[in-house]
């Protein structure tokens, strides 16, 4: 090779990698100011406009101030703990445009709502159009693939690897369901229950059961946990992570029974199993869909469509909300609107501090400790906290962060 031309090369590959590395200290640079100002962006692009002036005297800057000994992003207690008071109500309004399939209002709408003292006039903005969800996702489509799509052989490329594929197993195929799971269903008041230990002596059981739809996540266990985060189960999440960190893999008859238990324990739930989004999964898939049909056991499986979790992304990017990958609270809740009319929030917290202090564990099962603002993180949790708190003050959804009134609820449900 003539020394001119290898010259030429090796200054062409040279600029190449300066190129590439600025690039990457600008999307870091970017992502910072993101989390930097996100707050105040969710804020002006989620607050109606007549209501911002009362959300400016709400200190913006209180989720991230530094406190010794403290997560850097650990919220002001004072200020989240007003999440948790009884003063909240549910803004049917917004629910029904979250809902709305025919001719949503426009971006310059005004609609009244009638508060507990006086009408208020609340501007209609997209991120409460259940229309403009609907162009990034079906909620009762994309909650699972459907057997007519897939044939056993066929081959399937991750989610967060395209390079890698998967082929579509025998057992894999027949758990397929035929119709959505989630196919004309509605329901009046639904719970997604998150797994953060600021469940823990919460007393929250009897209230999350109460509602119409329960989803959880992760296969958490709840046997043990019943008092504070119920029994009731409609829909649960299983990543196939789970199976290796809560059941040990299945290394042994004990393990493996355990499994099947929690399974069984389901009794009709669907078990929605996001197959397909990264390589190194699909041995403990094969496990579970092996146990499920051995034992004829009672769930109804459900697999992710191969577009549902970028549509998610997309859509709270369009908002202006800048996660990284949704996690799966996030990802039950965008999808519960599409079916759900009133949302209520539990366990969903993503500081090591409660309101009052207090440490919190990350699960409320296990010992598991997580940096929630780890760089390698592929979520942003504090931010999506922040966001769900922000449709929380709007009526939007109800996010529990505290004890739940166990005494209030007996009554509301000797009155019905």
């Amino acid at each position: 090779m003539p020394l001119v031309f290898r010259t030429l090369l090796f200054g062409f590959v040279t600029l190449l990698a300066v190129v590439l590395i600025i690039d990457d200290i600008a999307e870091v640079e970017e992502e910072t100011a993101n989390n930097g100002h996100s707050k105040k962006t969710s804020l002006q692009r989620l607050i109606p406009k007549p209501h911002r002036q009362a959300a400016a005297h709400v200190d913006p800057t209180a989720l991230t101030r530094s406190s010794k000994g403290m997560n850097r992003l650990s919220p002001s207690y004072n200020n989240t703990a007003k999440l948790s008071s009884n003063n909240w109500t549910f803004n049917k309004t917004l629910s029904n445009l979250i809902r709305q399939t025919h001719h949503p209002p426009r971006l310059s709408q005004h609609i009244h709502t009638r508060g507990s003292a006086a009408s208020s006039i609340i501007t209609v903005f997209p991120l409460f159009h259940r229309k403009n969800i609907l162009r990034f996702l079906d909620p009762e489509r994309d909650i699972s693939i459907l057997k007519g799509t897939l044939k056993p052989g066929d081959i399937i490329h991750y989610v967060f690897d395209r390079h890698s594929t998967t082929n579509i197993s025998e057992n894999l195929y027949r758990l397929l369901p035929t119709v959505s799971p989630m196919k004309n269903q509605h329901h009046r008041r639904c719970a997604i229950v998150g797994n953060s230990g600021i469940l823990l002596n919460s007393s929250c059981g009897p209230e999350i059961d109460s509602h119409d739809f329960v989803i959880r996540c992760n296969l958490a266990p709840v046997e043990e946990y019943y008092r504070d985060v119920g029994w009731r189960t409609n829909l649960v999440t299983m990543n196939p992570s789970v199976v290796q960190r809560a059941f040990q893999d299945l290394v042994s008859e004990e393990w493996r029974d355990r499994f099947l238990q929690r399974l069984q324990s389901l009794s009709g739930s669907v078990l929605w199993i996001p197959a397909f989004m990264a390589k190194g999964g699909e041995e403990r898939v094969e496990w579970a869909l092996r146990l499920i049909l051995l034992h004829t056991v009672d769930v109804r499986t459900a697999f992710p469509s191969l577009r549902l979790l970028h549509a998610v992304r997309g859509y709270w990017l369009t908002n202006n909300v800048h996660i990284k990958r949704p996690t799966t609270g996030l990802l039950m809740y965008t999808m519960a609107t599409r079916f759900c009319e009133e949302i209520h929030l539990y366990g969903f917290w993503p500081f090591p501090l409660d309101p009052h202090g207090k440490p919190v564990k990350y699960h409320y099962y296990d010992t598991l400790k997580y940096e929630y603002t780890s760089s390698s993180s592929p979520h942003t949790m504090p931010l999506e906290f922040r966001t769900l708190s922000t449709l929380h003050r709007q009526g939007a959804l109800r996010l529990h962060t505290g004890a739940c009134d166990v005494a209030r609820r007996e009554k509301e449900l000797q009155s019905k």
